[in-house]
């Protein structure tokens, strides 16, 4: 079984993507020297590789954890102003009205493009549906909350107010961009932010633990939450919530 080289690939990335180990990858590619890979060169994959290229990650992203993307399919068309939602979980949009992935995508790529490449955005776009896959979390959640903590800017600086905060998702003393490995770095990033590290929760298990997105995004900004008020900021940052179900429902403001 083979694979063909695309941009960004090392080796890492690829037994990322395709749910093998990076030691397995090269004892099948004795003669590969894993620094100089090139697009279109092909390689070849170990027994129980999966091939289905950009898309890989464990279980492939188009199939999912449990067989699919969540949040990948239906939702409205967005549109719409700033809306100033307030209160409990229960006084925010219900996901059922959430806009579609494909309209938050094309709405949210281009703020990244402000300060990423085409091509890193590009990566971002795989890593939300990988980690979307293998993580259960609602993939307009992933993207909403990495444009919240960065803008979708790979090369975003870390923030440390007692808790190192790195990386396009700020995660829990995560991984921050590496640009000798820009797809698999972007890959761990939202890893990362998602399913958590093992100095903090990521939104996999905030998720879990509230049952519900929004509390599950002030929790992830705060640390804490005030459940009869999303609005507050329990120390971090006050509107955070707020906005977010704003970028979830597709509303456009100025500074957004």
């Amino acid at each position: 079984m083979s694979y063909t080289i695309q941009s960004g690939d090392t080796f890492w990335a690829i037994a990322q993507k395709l749910g093998i180990s990076v030691d397995a990858l090269q004892a099948a590619n004795p003669g590969v020297n894993p620094t100089t890979l090139q697009v279109g060169q092909t390689i070849n994959l170990p027994g129980g590789g999966n091939n289905n290229g950009g898309h890989g990650g464990g279980p492939s992203p188009s199939q999912g954890g449990d067989g699919k993307i969540v949040g990948a399919e239906g939702g409205s068309n967005g549109g719409g102003d700033f809306v100033p939602y307030a209160g409990p979980a229960s006084a925010y949009p219900d996901p059922s009205q959430w806009a579609s992935y494909s309209a938050l995508w094309a709405q949210n790529s281009r703020l990244m493009k402000y300060n990423s490449s085409d091509a890193e955005v590009e990566m971002i776009h795989r890593a939300i549906e990988t980690v979307s896959g293998s993580s259960g979390v609602d993939v307009r959640a992933i993207l909403v909350i990495i444009v919240q903590e960065s803008g979708g800017n790979v090369r975003v600086g870390s923030t440390n107010n007692g808790v190192h905060n790195p990386g396009i998702m700020q995660s829990h003393n995560g991984v921050s961009f590496n640009p000798a490995d820009p797809e698999g770095s972007i890959l761990q990033m939202v890893r990362d932010g998602t399913e958590g590290t093992r100095d903090g929760d990521g939104l996999k298990q905030l998720l879990a633990k509230y049952r519900n997105y929004y509390e599950a995004f002030r929790g992830y900004n705060s640390g804490s939450v005030n459940k009869n008020d999303l609005n507050d900021p329990v120390g971090a940052t006050g509107n955070y919530v707020q906005k977010a179900a704003n970028r979830l429902m597709g509303h456009s403001w100025t500074g957004m």
